[in-house]
């Protein structure tokens, strides 16, 4: 009887076939977290509200309603209005489109520039790593609310300004944490066993170093977005944010702390509770990543 012959797989192969399997479980261990389940529903929660609230109720947060100024709630105005008469429901949720993307952009910049830094400098070692780090600690202590303030009283404010300062101060810990897992993952035996095999260094990158470090950046990449959006929270609060008429929640707060005395509860309320919960969110989707990715812990 002819024997059949089995088809041969390749080495690349076999990698993706790895990496999707241990994929799929981290994933399915993702979603088998109640934390992660509670977070990805409050934040899609918010962003509904945020962007397609608008297409349900009416949206000029800069329109000024002269005879209803500091009204509280009511079936007209249902989150009231301050006292120039803007109506804070509509500039609850224009608001927090304004939060929402620069949170979320300067996290991404953040992660992508402090990922490569950390890699390159534990990818190369020696005196390299050395001056890249002690750059990195050098950047460390400089007070960050002052740096924050500088930037931000130089330049014209805008969104892509506030993308650019939030993130400039927010790589640091990302490029330490990089370079830690790459120099722990390229002293493996498996990657060891890749470099004696003759895989070149980009194959390693590829196929050994990213997959292992990558769950670590993720989560790191979670609680950034937490402490981007509080970081422009409290720019906007102080008065350096976006100047008016565009409205964000640390904006929005600041104005009703001023009315405080005035007992204008809806004024600082709503806002405080849509920070509050998306930073509630994006921490239990962090948790619930570092669970699903951080095999230690299984």
């Amino acid at each position: 009887m002819a024997m059949t012959a089995r088809p041969e797989i390749s080495s690349g192969q076999l990698d993706d076939a790895l990496l999707e399997t241990t994929g799929s479980r981290m994933w399915r261990r993702f979603w088998g977290e109640p934390l992660s389940i509670a977070g990805v529903a409050i934040l899609a929660f918010l962003v509904a509200f945020c962007f397609l609230g608008p297409l349900v109720w009416r949206v000029n947060p800069t329109y000024p309603y002269i005879l209803h100024t500091m009204s509280p709630p009511s079936a007209q105005f249902p989150l009231g209005t301050d006292g120039l008469g803007h109506d804070q429901l509509s500039s609850l949720m224009i608001g927090g489109q304004i939060s929402l993307e620069v949170g979320f952009a300067a996290a991404v910049v953040s992660m992508v520039i402090g990922t490569v830094y950390g890699m390159i400098s534990g990818l190369v070692g020696g005196s390299v790593d050395m001056v890249m780090m002690r750059i990195v600690d050098v950047l460390l202590s400089l007070p960050t609310i002052f740096l924050l303030l500088f930037l931000d009283a130089t330049f014209q404010p805008s969104a892509i300004l506030l993308v650019v300062v939030l993130s400039s101060v927010s790589w640091f810990g990302v490029s330490r944490l990089v370079r830690a897992e790459v120099l722990s993952i390229k002293e493996r035996e498996y990657v060891e066993a890749a470099r004696a095999l003759g895989a070149s260094p980009w194959r390693i990158m590829r196929r050994q170093l990213v997959p292992n470090f990558l769950g670590t950046v993720l989560v790191a990449g979670t609680f950034q977005i937490a402490d981007s959006i509080l970081g422009l929270a409290g720019l906007s609060f102080l008065g350096l944010g976006l100047p008016p008429p565009n409205p964000n929640w640390g904006a929005t707060l600041s104005t009703g702390m001023s009315s405080i005395f005035q007992n204008a509860y809806w004024l600082i309320y709503p806002a405080g509770v849509c920070i509050l919960l998306v930073e509630l969110a994006v921490n239990f989707i962090g948790d619930g990543m570092r669970a699903a990715f951080d095999t230690q812990l299984k």
